[in-house]
């Protein structure tokens, strides 16, 4: 459906906790780090994830669920799984949950989505698989060698994103906040803007900035980045703006999630 624009006037897959040796860092997962599927209640899928061990040892996997949530603050949250209102964890089963994978090998990882036959389920849900090497160092391991000394663990996991679209009902929608220009050292400026995914459908938005001088004539478009977004989480952009003369000008911000979807607010500033 198309929106009004609202006027204003002014003056993120992969996780990395620490950081791992070649030799222990072996495991990467191929192709995509999140997967859609469109689906009615009561319907359900398969699909798989397939890693490789790019090694030159055994690499233990295990994998596992959480939640997935992050906010205009650019916080991230990974919660225990079906804990968020519109977390499908709790509709995925995964096999196998622990793998070894040999040296040059591929391993796939199977989940199996079966969608509650409930009517009052309505747009996106969504959650994250985590595929984590496990070190032979580490208490978990079947490997473990037979001195292990004391030290900090490093753990490297890679978070893949299953996505459920809902066939029929649910709407996108957004707010803009906390709209601000800031001025950089160069004379360039920055605008500052947080985008809330405020309806029941996920998006993945172009996002841009038409900036136009007193005359209404345009000073060009610049773009911002595409980011996914889900119900109920935010995202900052920040879009460079370059050195214009002095003056007033009017800019448009633009969210395009395409079809009618498309989302605007106008402001005013002073350079």
């Amino acid at each position: 459906m198309n929106r009004l624009f609202e006027s204003w006037t002014l003056g993120l897959g992969l996780i990395l906790l620490g950081s791992l040796t070649p030799a222990e860092a072996q495991v990467t997962v191929m192709g995509e780090l999140s997967y859609d599927r469109q689906a009615a209640p009561g319907e359900t899928y398969e699909g798989s994830v397939r890693i490789r061990n790019d090694g030159k040892e055994p690499a233990e996997v295990k994998v596992y669920q959480t939640d997935y949530h992050f906010q205009c603050d650019r916080t991230t949250h990974y919660d225990e799984p079906g804990t968020s209102p519109r977390s499908n964890a709790r509709w995925i089963s995964l096999r196998p949950e622990r793998l070894l994978v040999s040296p040059g090998g591929t391993a796939k990882i199977r989940y199996t989505v079966s969608i509650p036959a409930q009517d009052s389920l309505v747009g996106s849900y969504w959650s994250m698989v985590m595929i984590e090497e496990i070190g032979r160092g580490s208490p978990e391991s079947g490997q473990r060698d037979a001195e292990v000394g004391l030290g900090v663990r490093q753990i490297l996991r890679y978070g893949v994103q299953l996505a459920t679209h809902l066939a029929s009902g649910g709407e996108r929608s957004l707010e803009f906040r906390d709209v601000q220009l800031r001025s950089e050292t160069d004379s360039t400026s920055v605008l500052e803007f947080s985008v809330a995914c405020t309806g029941s459908l996920w998006m993945r938005p172009a996002v841009y900035a038409e900036v136009y001088d007193a005359q209404g004539l345009s000073q060009g478009t610049f773009t911002g980045k595409e980011y996914r977004m889900y119900p109920g989480t935010c995202v900052m952009q920040a879009i460079r703006l370059p050195k214009f003369p002095p003056g007033n000008y009017k800019a448009l911000l633009v969210v395009d999630a395409g079809g009618e979807d498309v989302f605007g607010a106008q402001f005013t500033c002073s350079f």
